[in-house]
């Protein structure tokens, strides 16, 4: 599966779901109000921007949000929210594309740095970053703890969601380090309808590895946007990167 092949018109025209899941307020809220803290009066720019959900709601606080994207679809959903004069999105991968001038705050939400598939676009992502930010500027990442403790021995995949109408699947290949989300909905008849997608999971540690090769310092890392104290238990993780300011 390529990244075309994944978030093709389809999936750009299912993926808003307003109100409900990764569009309730309860988690939209938390997240803008900590990245418009972070951005301050600077601008800041979303990597896999995608069809919007977190730039609208910030630029709405007031926050400049530019834009990276691959999938045109994904834009061409964005731009039934808003034009191009009020959020900017440039065509590429976030590994690499360069978004015009510089930014007080890059982020990337949802386990998104998750669809890079090797540890070397993963550090690219990280240089790239990097590259789009002020001195003292700030990359915030928020991703999925690998769930690889409820594995026993012999069993390669996972149920890590269950609700009437939906069952979330995880298969993981943990000699590569990949997993393929499996997204299973159905109603009341025999037929479901499957949605899938393959990530490259990162450990915590591994992660703050990666941020040190592009000169980046791990300010704090919570469970969730409200800042929950990060556990051993915590599924998921909030983790703030700082470039070093001059001296």
């Amino acid at each position: 599966m390529t990244p075309e092949d994944i978030w093709d018109v389809g999936a750009a025209q299912r993926y808003d779901t307003p109100g409900v899941g990764m569009f309730a307020p309860e988690v939209i809220g938390p997240t803008v109000d900590r990245l418009a803290e972070l951005a301050g009066d600077g601008q800041a720019l979303e990597l896999a921007i995608g069809t919007g959900r977190v730039a609208v709601p910030l630029t709405e606080r007031g926050v400049p949000v530019t834009g990276i994207e691959l999938s045109q679809p994904m834009i061409d959903q964005l731009r039934t929210k808003v034009d191009e004069s009020s959020i900017p999105v440039v065509v590429g991968d976030m590994s690499t594309a360069r978004a015009p001038g510089t930014f007080n705050v890059v982020y990337v939400v949802y386990n998104t740095i998750s669809n890079l598939l090797t540890q070397t676009e993963q550090v690219a992502c990280f240089r790239n970053a990097a590259r789009h930010l002020t001195p003292g500027g700030r990359f915030v990442i928020e991703l999925w703890v690998p769930e690889l403790r409820k594995l026993p021995p012999g069993v390669e995949a996972t149920v890590w969601h269950n609700e009437p109408g939906y069952i979330g699947l995880d298969t993981y290949d943990v000699l590569h380090q990949l997993v393929v989300s499996h997204h299973f909905r159905f109603g009341e008849d025999t037929e479901a309808k499957l949605f899938r997608s393959p990530h490259r999971y990162i450990w915590p540690a591994e992660l703050d590895l990666m941020a040190q090769l592009a000169d980046f310092e791990l300010e704090s890392r919570h469970a969730d946007w409200q800042g929950s104290e990060f556990t051993a238990e915590s599924r998921s993780h909030v983790s703030v990167y700082r470039l070093p300011a001059p001296e």
